[in-house]
Order: structure tokens, then C-alpha cells, then sequence
């Protein structure tokens, strides 16, 4: 007698710590980007070398505590929750964060 099984059909998961890029393909998620992004755009403020790397260490913390809350996010989410956490500590440096994507 012939068992039937169940084909399992799966869509995609994503762990909490994944970004979707804007192109559609999946990376882990990296907090050193983070950082370092937001390390460059407070330089490209004019802010001091130890200013640069409280604000960039605060968002970066900040956005490890989003990341942890979410299924996945995308680049796009990701730029957002940045800039917004970005304008709280530095507006210039905000905006050189925002206007970064656009220049390159």
C-alpha cells in the first residue's frame, strides 16, 4: 500500500536579522554598516572624532534593539529608522545620512 505524503510548500522566512536590499536579495544583517554610516555622516557634520562615535554607537545600539523586535526589514525601513533616530542626536548629520543615499 502506497503512503501519501504531504508536500510541504515553505515560503521564504526571514530572521530578525536580515535586511532585504533594495534590489530584492537577502543579507545578514551587519551593525558594523550601521556604525559606520553613521560614524561618516557625523565627520561629513563637522562633528569631533569622540561625538561621531557616541552618536554612531547610541543609533547603532538603537537599531540592534528595532532589528531584534522585527521578522525582517528592508534597506529602505532600515535608512528610515536611522535618519529618524539620526535627527535626535544631530540634525546635520541626519541630514548628511539621508542625503548619502542620493549621491551615490
Amino acid at each position: 500500500m502506497a503512503v501519501k505524503t504531504k508536500k510541504k510548500t515553505t515560503k521564504r522566512k526571514f530572521s530578525a536579522r536580515h535586511i532585504v536590499k533594495r534590489r530584492g536579495h537577502v543579507e545578514p544583517f551587519d551593525e558594523r554598516k550601521v556604525y559606520a554610516s553613521v560614524y561618516e555622516a557625523c565627520h561629513a557634520a563637522q562633528l569631533s572624532t569622540s561625538q561621531a562615535e557616541k552618536i554612531a554607537a547610541h543609533v547603532t545600539a538603537s537599531i540592534k534593539k528595532w532589528m531584534d523586535k522585527k521578522n525582517r526589514a528592508n534597506s529602505h525601513e532600515l535608512h528610515q529608522e536611522v535618519i529618524h533616530l539620526l535627527k535626535k542626536h544631530h540634525e546635520d548629520a541626519a541630514f548628511m545620512y539621508a542625503t548619502h543615499r542620493i549621491l551615490c
